[in-house]
């Protein structure tokens, strides 16, 4: 299938051959009519795109501190590469689309195949969005009108935030797509309306629209006009659509308002907010957030978790339900906004008038040749890029990759690459990033379908770099499958995940199952090993880990997804320290800091102990992980796998490497190595069922999540 990508180094436009997705339990696939390019939103991604090193850092100064801090606790290469690999992953431009919905998942209710639909999907010939995201459309409403129920969605939610009343007199400050459609809005639920904007035929519009529009330029006195059309009070409330830099429009609506008036921002400003504006009239302001509750809530969204209606009347789901009503209705129109129209194949024209016509508003794209015939031809989930490399006599390390997500686009894939491999398949939820990782590093196939990748007769092994709750059944399948398996940590996420693997490797004694526990191939790592053997006597570790803070709602904290950070990240430190004891585990223990840290404690059959202070609230600039080592009046510090020192050791004192080395590629080179000359795998099982044993029932007695 087609899909437009934005590339953010430079900002070009393309329209890219991706494999179709496949929907989720929660999810439905759609087959799209039309999309509409949002001017204000998506202008703002192109220009962001196409702007200088400079300029992108001056639009985000956030982000900039960000680097510095990693340059300081990682070096400066390992930042490059992270900021070059972020910037070069594409982006799927577009979230106003609608289409016919040509499959549904199994805990999909209310919607069925054949219905036409809109959603926030992206400018792509098939999406997949969760059952959420979208809303049937009314049969008296037509696929050009439809397409605007986003944005408009986006003006309903600030409608509902000024709360108004029947007569109130309420201006909006910007009247683009969604400054036009709100406009509409307020009419629809008797308000007098007053719109500004510098644009004359926006202006106009919004007269077609019932409100008085003038130019927002201060010269023109736009105070005063407001100030005559609330009859000398003020008017009672403001919606901000403008997209800006300044804080001027912020400023003006303070002025426009009576006393205790509401200002609610629904576009883009500056946000440099006067206190006297403020503070004399008890002006309230909100930011409105998209389209309304749910929006960023991965329990609504990705977890198909609806408000209670009696609590949260209306979700952003709703607000969708009643945007496509007032059009079915003939109380909000969109075919007036309409100013251009393009195939998709014509996407970077669309792009390039959007950003050179300042009167563009409304850009459609349309799909042709959708049909009902086409529900019977099921699209493609895997396209061939390149051609297969001759057989080689044998063929042992032709990979499947499951996940191109950043960890594996940025590290993974390319140590795989690197050390020879032949990379037969990547796999994506989406697509995107297979095909984006695929094209680049010459994979055969890109695909949404991780069963062919897994089942195909000329794969060997197949690595996986999925989310964490998908690692144990992709092992099964593999090992199943009669294939090697490489995973990302965490293996499994259960104890009872963990019995069926164990079971299940010990049948095919022929195959190596690794955990990517890559800490422990790391060089500085195998110097202090190469230290501490032969000594005689318990040792003692000490790992801090400067982890950072996580959101709240990210998929990692979710013990059903992600296991927990202790499952998910800690089982890194808890195999390292496994690694440089050389002995097992007799005993662990776990307590929780609060605000998301740890403790966790370990002892070894030698008398050795491990402490693992899992923190995140430290500075970002301080090394993420510090290893300390303590053994008969010696002492061994290591500092983000790069500035190792020494106390008490006669022939050590420092040792330095250019660029941090955490053991990924020493790691993917030990695991290609032994499927290639037959080797016993890198890591003894034991040891990767060990740590998975003991990292899992450490997450299990925490009583909050780190």
């Amino acid at each position: 299938m087609k899909q437009v990508l934005e590339n953010l180094k430079d900002g070009t436009i393309g329209v890219v051959e991706v494999p179709t997705p496949h929907p989720g339990s929660r999810e439905v696939l759609i087959q799209t009519t039309g999309t509409l390019i949002s001017a204000g939103t998506e202008r703002m991604l192109v220009e962001f795109g196409r702007a200088g090193w400079l300029d992108k850092a001056r639009q985000q100064p956030d982000k900039v501190r960000l680097v510095l801090d990693k340059i300081r606790a990682d070096g400066l290469w390992t930042t490059l590469d992270a900021v070059r690999s972020k910037l070069g992953q594409p982006l799927a431009l577009g979230y106003c689309q609608v289409g016919i919905v040509r499959g549904v998942g199994a805990a999909v209710s209310g919607l069925t195949v054949g219905d036409r639909v809109a959603s926030n999907g992206p400018h792509a010939e098939w999406v997949c969005v969760p059952k959420h995201l979208c809303a049937r459309i009314p049969e008296a409403v037509q696929d050009e009108e439809a397409v605007f129920v986003v944005p408009a969605a986006v003006g309903i939610q600030g409608v509902r935030l000024i709360q108004p009343t029947l007569g109130e007199s309420v201006v909006v400050i910007g009247l683009g797509l969604i400054g036009l459609l709100t406009v509409q809005l307020l009419k629809a639920q008797g308000c007098r309306v007053l719109g500004f904007d510098p644009d004359p035929t926006r202006r106009e519009l919004a007269r077609r629209f019932g409100a008085e529009a003038l130019s927002l330029d201060p010269d023109e006195g736009a105070q005063d006009t407001a100030q005559a059309f609330s009859r000398g009070h003020g008017v009672d409330a403001v919606i901000i659509a403008a997209s800006t830099a300044s804080s001027d429009p912020v400023h003006q609506a303070a002025q426009m308002c009576r006393k205790r008036g509401r200002i609610v921002l629904v576009g883009v400003t500056g946000l440099e907010l006067s206190r006297a504006d403020f503070y004399e009239k008890e002006l309230s302001f909100q930011v409105s957030c998209s389209y309304g509750p749910g929006r960023y809530d991965p329990a609504y969204e990705a977890g198909g978790q609806d408000y209670p209606v009696g609590f949260v009347r209306w979700t952003l789901q709703r607000n969708f339900e009643a945007a496509l009503d007032l059009m079915a209705s003939g109380r909000l129109v969109g075919a007036p906004l309409l100013s251009h129209r393009f195939r998709l194949e014509e996407a970077q024209a669309a792009y390039d008038r959007l950003m050179s016509d300042p009167s563009a508003l409304g850009i459609l794209l349309e799909y042709p040749g959708v049909g009902d015939a086409w529900s019977e031809k099921p699209p493609p989930r895997t396209l061939t890029v390149t051609a297969a490399p001759p057989e080689r006599i044998p063929a042992r390390d032709r990979l499947a990759v499951l996940g191109a997500g950043n960890y594996a686009s940025r590290i993974l894939i390319p140590a795989l690459r690197a050390d020879g491999a032949h990379l037969r398949w990547v796999v994506s939820a989406r697509g995107v990033s297979a095909t984006h990782v695929g094209r680049k590093m010459g994979v055969t196939k890109i695909s949404t379908d991780s069963e062919a990748a897994i089942c195909d007769p000329d794969v060997d092994a197949v690595v996986i770099a999925t989310r964490h709750h998908l690692h144990a059944a992709q092992v099964l399948m593999a090992l199943r499958a009669g294939k090697h398996a490489f995973c990302e940590k965490p293996l499994c996420l259960t104890l009872e995940e963990l019995g069926e693997i164990e079971d299940e490797i010990h049948r095919h004694p022929g195959l190596i199952l690794m955990v990517g526990f890559n800490r422990r191939f790391a060089p500085q790592i195998h110097q202090m090993k190469k230290m501490l053997a032969g000594l005689i006597g318990p040792r003692h570790f000490i790992m801090t880990v400067n982890a950072g803070r996580v959101d709240p709602s990210h998929w990692t904290h979710d013990r059903a997804v992600g296991g927990g950070r202790v499952v998910g990240e800690g089982c890194h430190f808890v195999d390292l320290i496994r690694y440089l004891s050389g002995f097992p585990i007799t005993r662990s223990q776990s307590i929780a800091g609060g605000r998301g840290q740890a403790t966790l404690y370990l002892e070894f059959s030698d008398g050795s102990t491990g402490t693992i202070h899992y923190l995140t609230d430290g500075h970002r600039s301080f090394p993420k992980e510090r290893l300390e080592v303590f053994y008969a009046g010696r002492v061994l510090a290591l500092d983000n796998f790069r500035r190792l020192r020494g106390w008490g050791w006669r022939a050590f004192g420092k040792k330095g490497l250019w660029r941090q080395d955490k053991g990924q590629q020493a790691c993917v080179r030990a695991f290609l190595a032994a499927i290639r000359l037959g080797q016993p795998a890198p890591i003894p099982l034991e040891e990767i069922f060990e740590v998975s044993r003991v990292s899992i029932e450490l997450q299990k007695t925490l009583r909050t999540d780190p």
